[in-house]
């Protein structure tokens, strides 16, 4: 799984990676985990004589409890997951059997993605980007990849020391950008920095709003933890500026003919380093095995990616299997064999993410580290022993990235620093990265320190004042340009099943009754009821709150996966329907939409789910539906953060467009206000699991792909506990 990112708190700073045109990172995780494969299917003993067929029992609508008093119960995850999203997870299941071609999976998994969207228990909002942004980073200097997390090595960033970039300059590192990668000639952006004009700056300084909580890279699935780490540690591979998969700690690979084994060839004379550069040990096959082992037994959200793919992982984690029938082993010291279930296509897209980077064996061991899953339980739990990877102290990991982790002060300042004595060296670009405390409270002032040179760039929005600002003083007029999009995407999760009225602390405590949480939850068990909230939601006049009235669109997203993330090779026919050679994916969930009687839209900058005709035609089907199940209004709880202006704004402007679209005797939008931004991420964010969510709407989390195949995302919502978002939705 890649990253869950949380929407960032301040707007105010559009990274200079947005810049880029590369991957804003947002507070997160980026990150997360994710179950790729469904369990394999075993056949079934012929019987000897035939059976007349029998239909498939109907899922069972929950029925909620009204007993105990009348108060709320909580009901089985497994029977809300059946009932809203079965029909979903048995097209998913059907994409990702083994008997499927890389194509017909892709057209199988559009299928089951128009499942999803039509379900409503989700909307795709946004994507990354897409706003007014001034900026002195040059374009494409840091990795450019749709997934993984190579996009956040920012090591190779050039930066003007000077003045931003004019949009006719950046006209110019995007024409040579374009030639490269057509293969005619080289990219070479500080050439092209230097015979503009601009001296190149070698720090960088960006902002943070959520403080990492580990350095250990392998017990993490957030971005906010993943983006610092990522710069301190290589893996096997590495995308480059031009998408282009490169040798990193493996120097080569082979595959077998049969695409189950995978053999790395590890690159003999790199080391780790503590963070103060002093050498520890030799990086060896394996450390890679270690930190796939480690990987297994920490369970924070990576594992997932693995189980179906890894032979041996998934009977490893949850059958009491052995480590020594996984996958991985190393045969000699710069030997590192991989054996996969079966063979997947898009097996090496994976090594950019996380879940597949080595530990120092030794370090690890040398700090209390064990393995095994019950041993590491017990060992992490004791504080005293286990010193491995803390967020309190820098020494307690050891590196062999490009940079070394120095500081980290969770309530103000992170700092990394080249490794002087990095194998790759002469791709370094920066001396050091640093991120400073931000949490979007004073935007007008965050704006002064990027035009004051103290940060590389800002994203420019009318509802900070930071847009008035730049046309102000001329740099929006001079510099300006439009922030290329992701492949990110951020949405909206309807609480199927919530658990949480309020805080441990009593923070962003419901007011609703007994009665009024039994009709919410009701209610949103009713697929016409949900679609008649989700088709009220006016994205744009939402999203205008963020990006003004003339942006509000640019960032707009429609459906979960990125519409071009991936194409057909080949003419292909699956259940009699035929599609072109070239197919983009998003094409294939249009046309299945569309036989569903969807009237989704799918194409970005659109917004493509709003039709408050509909909305109040679900309704009246919905109630007609529920009949005396439920009392109206309806309540529907969405928690804000009150010290973000832009937040504020957002929660302010969805009551808005909700309640005046289907009546406010139909439906209120309870706002719950929670103080600080460790509130606000622990009703949603960083809730624990669907249980702990603590809201009925929450639009504050997102996806960024892991690899190079749809399931990247469909995995996340698949059930039984294997889709990690489905955690948005209240579930496992």
């Amino acid at each position: 799984m890649k990253k869950i990112l949380a929407l960032l708190l301040a707007l105010v700073m559009v990274l200079s990676l947005a810049a880029c045109g590369s991957k804003t990172p947002a507070p997160a995780a980026t990150e997360a985990p994710k179950a790729t494969e469904a369990p394999k299917a075993t056949e079934a003993p012929k019987p000897e004589a035939t059976p007349e067929p029998t239909e498939e029992p109907e899922p069972v609508m929950p029925e909620y409890s009204f007993d105990n008093g009348g108060k709320y119960e909580r009901q089985d995850d497994e029977d809300v997951y059946e009932w809203n999203l079965g029909e979903y997870a048995e097209l998913l299941a059907d994409a990702e059997s083994e008997d499927n071609t890389v194509d017909e999976r892709f057209v199988k998994m559009a299928k089951a993605e128009a499942a999803l969207l039509d379900s409503a228990v989700m909307i795709p909002t946004t994507t990354q980007n897409g706003a007014y942004t001034i900026s002195r980073v040059a374009p494409r200097t840091v990795p450019y990849v749709q997934w993984g997390n190579d996009d956040d090595r920012w090591f190779g960033m050039v930066i003007s020391d000077d003045d931003f970039l004019t949009p006719e300059e950046r006209d110019v590192f995007w024409d040579a950008w374009n030639k490269a990668v057509a293969g005619e000639g080289e990219y070479d952006p500080k050439a092209i920095m230097t015979q503009l004009g601009h001296g190149i700056k070698t720090d960088y300084t960006y902002t943070f709003s959520t403080a990492p909580e580990t350095i250990d890279w392998l017990n993490t699935s957030y971005q906010s933890d993943t983006e610092i780490t990522v710069q301190t540690v290589d893996g096997l591979v590495q995308y480059d500026n031009l998408n282009r998969m490169n040798p990193a700690l493996a120097e080569s690979w082979d595959i077998s003919d049969d695409g189950l084994t995978y053999t790395f060839h590890i690159r003999p004379g790199v080391y780790w380093y503590t963070s103060e550069g002093t050498e520890y040990a030799e990086v060896t096959a394996q450390d890679f095995v270690a930190g796939f082992h480690h990987m297994l037994d920490a369970q924070a959200g990576l594992e997932w990616l693995v189980e179906g793919v890894v032979a041996g992982a998934g009977e490893y984690l949850y059958e009491g299997g052995s480590f020594d029938d996984v996958g991985y082993a190393a045969p000699d010291k710069y030997t590192l064999v991989i054996t996969l279930e079966k063979p997947t296509s898009y097996f090496l897209t994976m090594l950019t993410y996380s879940c597949f980077l080595p530990i120092c064996d030794s370090f690890y061991q040398a700090h209390g580290g064990v393995y095994g899953i019950a041993e590491y339980a017990e060992a992490f739990a004791d504080t005293n022993k286990y010193t491995f990877g803390k967020a309190s102290d820098v020494a307690s990991q050891v590196y062999c990235g490009p940079f070394l982790l120095q500081k980290l002060q969770g309530d103000s300042e992170i700092l990394v620093v080249a490794n002087e004595n990095y194998y790759n060296k002469d791709k370094v670009n920066l001396t050091s990265i640093k991120w400073v405390y931000d949490a979007g409270e004073n935007p007008t002032q965050t704006y002064k320190d990027v035009c004051a040179g103290v940060y590389a760039g800002s994203g420019l929005s009318a509802s900070t004042g930071t847009l008035d600002l730049a046309k102000e003083d001329g740099n929006f007029d001079k510099y300006a340009y439009i922030s290329e999009t992701t492949s990110t995407s951020y949405f909206g999760g309807l609480n199927l099943n919530r658990g949480t009225f309020g805080l441990e602390s009593g923070a962003a405590a419901s007011p609703k009754t007994e009665q009024q949480k039994i009709d919410t939850t009701t209610a949103l068990q009713n697929k016409a009821f949900r679609q008649a909230v989700l088709f009220a939601y006016d994205k744009g006049t939402v999203n205008a709150t963020r990006r003004g009235e003339d942006l509000k669109y640019t960032n707009l997203r429609n459906m979960y996966t990125h519409p071009q993330f991936v194409s057909l090779s080949a003419d292909t026919t699956v259940d009699g329907v035929s599609f072109p050679a070239g197919t983009f994916y998003g094409e294939m969930v249009q046309y299945y939409l569309d036989e569903m009687g969807s009237t989704v839209k799918i194409d970005d900058q659109i917004d493509g789910w709003f039709n408050p005709d509909l909305a109040k035609e679900r309704l009246a089907q919905a109630k007609e539906e529920l009949g005396d199940l439920v009392s109206w209004p309806i309540c529907i709880d969405v928690v804000y953060y009150s010290a973000s202006d832009l937040i504020t704004a957002e929660a302010n402007a969805f009551k808005s467009v909700i309640e005046k679209t289907l009546g406010a005797e139909n439906v209120v939008v309870n706002l719950l206000e929670t103080t600080t931004s460790a509130d606000y991420y622990a009703c949603g964010y960083r809730a624990s699991n669907g249980a702990a969510g603590n809201f009925d709407m929450f639009y504050g989390s997102g996806w960024g792909p892991d690899y190079g195949d749809p399931s990247t995302y469909l995995d996340t919502f698949m059930g039984e506990g294997a889709g990690y978002m489905t955690k948005v939705i209240g579930l496992f």
